[in-house]
């Protein structure tokens, strides 16, 4: 019974210690976890700072993450130093980082000696100079007394429960952006379908020199095969035939340019010698001339086989009017080459668009199965002419571009043009890129912070293909997702992630 009692004594007392210890660790971890990381946002001309450090604590060391974002493309900035920054009543303390510990990633540790307001400054060393980024409220505290009264005064600035985690690391992967919600000139938008057209001088047509049958020069020439100017496509051949026939054409322009060549040479010793006069010799230089002009012209379309065709410009077979072994009139037109280079957009409006035509500022341009918006810009393009009457066959108003292909646009295909006319009328827009649907309801993700979203119900208005107006929902002066806004919506229907995962603690 006594070893029993002992053993019991001992076990409870182990049992406590365990207890304290576990308890200890308890209040511990709840120390160490209890305040909460500060996050600093800020923006400068070319970077992006989002910022994660520990209170600042007279007296206490506070570790510090800078994630820097180059705003011109969202991606990290990467193997350049850096200089961060504490400002507080008149003391600076610097750190200078070579390099990040990751990309983007810069961190470092500051142990403030004065309380107050001060500032975040972050220096970007660049070949061209010093880009600075700063954050003009930062909050240093006397002690752990004055942070519990800190942090319960600014409790309401905690971002809401269902705002969406989307981290620096998530969106330096992706193509994302964010922008701020600005009054912009939003001008009428008139859509509609237009047709790719070859332009004057894309397309060439050649044709037949000479009546006979068709033969492929190259068995695999097929609508679409590139060729080069003066390539040849096809043979006419006329063996046999009594008309037309190139190799006794040939024959007889060989016979008349050989005794026209020796005529005129004879000629010419005869007029040095004062035998014949020189109106003589100049009638025998026409007709060798002339004579000289029948043989290479056929002796240039024609082979052993017949005459050839050759290719009027560089570019693609577009369209091929003949079959092997077919007969074919001298003059007919054999095969079209387009460059697909220069082309027209030809669109028909309705006539109520009449009097915006004078005033079109911009337009974009929808290629079926391609995500991207061109510009008239992009494509070098212009506006050529619309038309100022129409008829009773055809009530609307042609409208035609010029534009230069970039390899996406086929002629004879339909694209979906929106042209943008210019208007006073100022209007809150975002790319399209930005929103996202759900079930008929549009919506956009406003940023808390550079990692913290919340999704907000819009209600939308006019759009040029690239941008929509946003009629309710959001305000000038928030910023917004404008692209990856589907992979921030992922992130929200994904597992949790811890925000601050990687960066101070």
């Amino acid at each position: 019974m006594k070893k029993i009692a002992i053993l019991l004594s001992m076990a409870f007392a182990l049992g406590m210690v365990c207890s304290c210890n576990h308890a200890g660790e308890e209040h511990a971890d709840e120390h160490e976890h209890h305040h909460d990381a500060e996050q600093y946002t800020a923006y400068g001309a070319e970077y992006e700072l989002f910022a994660e450090a520990e209170p600042f604590v007279v007296g206490q060391e506070s570790k510090v993450a800078a994630h820097l974002t180059r705003l011109s493309n969202f991606k990290p900035l990467d193997s350049t130093q850096v200089k961060i920054s504490l400002v507080v009543g008149g003391e600076t303390i610097t750190q200078t980082i070579d390099n990040p510990v990751q990309p983007g990633i810069y961190k470092c540790t500051f142990t403030p000696t004065k309380a107050g307001c001060g500032q975040l400054r972050v220096e970007i060393m660049q070949p061209g100079g010093v880009s600075v980024v700063c954050h003009p409220h930062v909050h240093v505290v006397a002690d752990h007394e004055a942070l519990h009264e800190h942090e319960h005064d600014h409790h309401h600035a905690h971002a809401p429960s269902n705002a969406i985690t989307f981290t620096k690391e998530q969106s330096w992967k992706i193509a994302f952006a964010t922008d701020t919600l600005r009054l912009q000139p939003f001008g009428s938008v008139i859509k509609t379908a237009a047709q790719v057209l070859p332009s004057q001088g894309d397309e060439r047509e050649a044709s037949a020199t000479a009546s006979g049958v068709v033969v492929f020069t190259n068995p695999n020439l097929v609508e679409g095969t590139p060729v080069k100017a003066g390539q040849q496509l096809f043979v006419i051949e006329s063996h046999g035939m009594a008309d037309n026939n190139m190799s006794v054409r040939l024959q007889e322009a060989t016979a008349n340019y050989t005794v026209a060549k020796a005529e005129y040479e004879r000629k010419q010793q005869l007029a040095a010698d004062k035998i014949v006069s020189q109106s003589e010799l100049q009638r025998a230089k026409a007709r060798y001339e002339t004579a000289k002009a029948a043989y290479d012209n056929l002796k240039g379309n024609f082979s052993q086989k017949g005459a050839v065709v050759r290719a009027p410009i560089s570019g693609y077979v577009q369209r091929i009017q003949v079959t092997n072994g077919g007969y074919v009139e001298a003059g007919s037109p054999v095969v079209t080459v387009s460059q697909n280079r220069d082309l027209f957009v030809r669109a028909e409006v309705q006539p109520r668009y009449y009097n915006q035509l004078n005033s079109i500022e911009g337009v974009n341009l929808l290629v079926p199965g391609d995500d991207h918006i061109y510009t008239l810009s992009e494509l070098n393009g212009s506006l050529v002419s619309f038309a100022k009457t129409t008829d009773l066959d055809c009530p609307l108003v042609p409208v035609t571009f010029r534009v230069r292909n970039q390899g996406n646009l086929l002629s004879g295909s339909f694209v979906t043009l929106y042209i943008t006319t210019r208007s006073d009328r100022q209007a809150l827009a975002i790319p399209n890129t930005g929103i996202v649907e759900e079930m008929g309801n549009y919506f956009v993700f406003v940023q808390l912070t550079p990692e913290s979203f919340e999704k907000r119900l819009v209600t939308l208005g006019a759009t040029d293909g690239r941008s929509t107006e946003i009629l309710s929902g959001v305000k000038a002066g928030e910023r917004v997702v404008t692209r990856g806004a589907s992979m921030v919506r992922l992130a929200q229907s994904g597992a949790a992630l811890d925000p601050h995962a990687g960066h101070v603690h």
